[in-house]
């Protein structure tokens, strides 16, 4: 008598469901969410069409067309999982156009694997069982019968899995009407956030923009000149409206014409004719700030403008932070592997275009390969063409053959440079000391072994603080340069991590944090350095972030700007305050939204405006959108070539 096999439909169903509940535990800290009726319904149409292409052939053959399958599952399981755990984004196929990020660190990748072994070979289970058990699944060739039930039952599980998200309101609002792949996967899983992802491209449709004017936080302001000018280019918009025929491009001129843009304040000019040294530094974050241990970062923190609410958000590591630095733009991962990296763009508004309009001499340097992520072409296209790193001309200055670089070997190396400008400069350094990952075969880290070795953290953090103390020294070495050529008096020293230390735990993390941090919110918590050596401390209470850094320098230096056209804001000016993150959750001036939760925490004892949440989540999202537009259009280059 034979024995019944078990259906291959429903070992593809435990399968996908296993290896969903496996990047839950380990990616996302949730067994069980609202949302698992929607999961479970998804997954249904994927088993069975998996079934028909298993059962097409004869039985020998459809076994190794079914390893194939689950051993293509089970990979893919494993690049999400390793790469979320590493840099702490989901990955997507976005980010296959920035993969050259995880070849060029092989070491760290390899790591990271070794380091998350257990999960990847909890992920490997339902293979190794599918080759021991094989001879008790069905693998025969389906009949024209068998395969009309399959289509049929496809039809109903789709129509079943529709009819599940009108009930559940969060994720049809999230399937149809959203492009927040980050807190689609958080909902959804990995499975069904694939497939979103492919509809989206595929069913591609135009971003739709609703105006919202910023919700504005009652303080005591100082009281408002008697002529308010603001931050605004003459460009007229309604001559664009009527004479666009791209219905986009349109909504995109609508959007700005009824953005009010930034006042002009008390800062405006405030360092006009100054040198700018803007750095982004490397995994720098508030943790690496001691006064014994890293002493130059302790008082660039504690002086000049001190910014007591600033966050680096992750989106993508280095690339993504930096983008938010130079462009004042919240990051697209799909443009930044595209059209950020191509070498015909020219950025009229990109901050080296736009000091060299003012007279000065421009200068960018990198203590790393020079070409990673196409960095050499961004930098150029926005103003940079005398851009110097690792292998395009610094390698004869620094050791570019260890790993991470000397940011302190970086400054020594490239001050002459800029020292004796017959015109005031702008420098801008991305420094590598701070890169993971964090142990004692880091070059950084085992230099300055001796001054973190008996330190009571755990062996990863005391690795990343000694890496911290590289970048404090090449800090201590530009100040000291600044003040022997009597320089140091009109420069400016801005400085800004690009995001947190990633590699290490929320854990280790709080085991050197002066307070208890989160995942979501805290973790991104850091330092806006902006100093000059005669300015006294100015605190600023508002809540600011990376995508500020640049409205805020341009007002600054007296550098003429559109404010409407970028979606950062000038810290220091009246705008309302706001923080947004990967997953669209945010912080603004009376509190924060976790968008995973769809909870809001009020941190004010002012009165919440009116229905605040759901506007506030709407000019979260037009932001994003219009940081998207603004990029994929060109829109600069076409607006301010009709206005210059």
């Amino acid at each position: 008598m034979k024995t019944k096999k078990i259906p291959i439909y429903f070992i593809y169903y435990i399968i996908l469901l296993y290896l969903e509940l496996i990047f839950r535990i380990f990616c996302i800290n949730k067994f069980f969410s609202l949302s698992i009726i929607n999961i479970l319904l998804y997954l249904i149409p994927i088993s069975i069409f998996m079934s028909i292409i298993s059962k097409i052939l004869s039985n020998k053959k459809n076994y190794y067309i079914s390893l194939a399958l689950i051993s293509l599952l089970t990979l893919y399981f494993c690049i999400e999982l390793v790469f979320e755990r590493t840099f702490n984004v989901f990955f997507s196929l976005s980010t296959l156009g920035l993969a050259n990020q995880t070849l060029s660190f092989l070491g760290e990748t390899i790591s990271s694997i070794m380091t998350n072994i257990i999960p990847i070979f909890l992920l490997f289970i339902p293979l190794i069982l599918t080759i021991i058990f094989h001879k008790k699944i069905d693998y025969f060739k389906c009949n024209k019968k068998e395969l009309l039930i399959y289509i049929i039952s496809i039809i109903i599980s789709i129509l079943l899995f529709l009819g599940s998200l009108f009930i559940n309101k969060e994720i049809y609002d999230l399937y149809f009407n959203s492009n927040n792949l980050t807190l689609y996967k958080e909902k959804m899983g990995v499975i069904s956030s694939l497939g979103f992802e492919i509809k989206s491209k595929i069913l591609k449709k135009d971003e739709e923009i609703e105006f919202i004017p910023n919700i504005e936080v009652p303080s005591d302001k100082e009281p408002e000149p008697e002529v308010i000018t603001y931050n605004n280019l003459d460009i007229d918009f309604n001559y664009l409206i009527s004479n666009e025929s791209n219905s986009t491009l349109k909504s995109i001129h609508e959007y700005f014409s009824q953005e009010e843009g930034t006042k002009k304040n008390k800062y405006t000019n405030y360092y006009q004719g100054k040198n700018l040294i803007l750095i982004v530094a490397e995994s720098f974050n508030s943790i690496a700030v001691d006064k014994n241990l890293t002493p130059t970062l302790y008082k660039l923190v504690n002086n000049g403008f001190t910014f007591d609410n600033f966050y680096s958000p992750v989106i993508l590591s280095t690339i993504g932070g930096e983008y938010q630095v130079l462009t004042g733009l919240y990051p697209n991962i799909s443009l930044l592997s595209s059209i950020w990296r191509k070498k015909e763009n020219n950025y009229l508004f990109g901050i080296a275009n736009r000091f060299k309009d003012l007279g000065y001499n421009t200068y960018a340097y990198h203590n790393n390969q020079y070409n990673f992520q196409n960095r050499d072409n961004y930098l150029k296209s926005l103003g940079f063409t005398n851009y110097q790193g690792c292998y395009n001309g610094l390698e004869t200055k620094i050791n570019c053959r260890i790993w991470p670089q000397s940011d302190q070997e970086l400054i020594e190396a490239t001050f002459d440079d800029y020292k004796s400008s017959t015109k005031p400069f702008m420098t801008y350094y991305v420094t590598v000391s701070g890169h993971m990952g964090y142990n004692w075969g880091n070059a950084m880290s085992k230099k300055h072994y001796d001054k973190v070795k008996d330190l009571p953290y755990s062996e990863d953090i005391k690795a990343y603080l000694a890496t911290q103390i590289e970048l404090d020294l090449a800090l201590e070495t530009l100040i000291n340069k600044l003040t022997e050529n009597n320089i140091i008096d009109d420069t400016v020293i801005a400085l800004v991590g690009d995001h947190y230390p990633y590699a290490i735990s929320l854990d280790h993390i709080n085991e050197v944090s002066n307070y208890e941090r989160d995942e979501i919110f805290e973790i991104n918590r850091s330092n806006f350095i902006l100093w000059n050596n005669k300015e006294k401390n100015v605190k600023i209470e508002k809540v600011g972030s990376q995508i500020d850094v640049l409205p805020t320098l341009y007002n600054l230096f007296g550098v003429s700007y559109d404010s409407r056209l970028i979606i950062g804001k000038d810290i220091l000016s009246d705008t309302s305050g706001l923080a947004i993150f990967a997953n669209q959750s945010w912080i603004s001036d009376y509190g924060r939204y976790n968008a995973s939760k769809n909870e809001f925490i009020k941190t004010t004892d002012d009165n919440i405006p009116e229905n605040y949440v759901n506007t506030m989540n709407q000019i979260v999202s037009n932001k994003i959108k219009m940081s998207k537009l603004l990029l994929e259009y060109n829109y600069y280059n076409k607006v301010l070539e009709s206005s210059d």
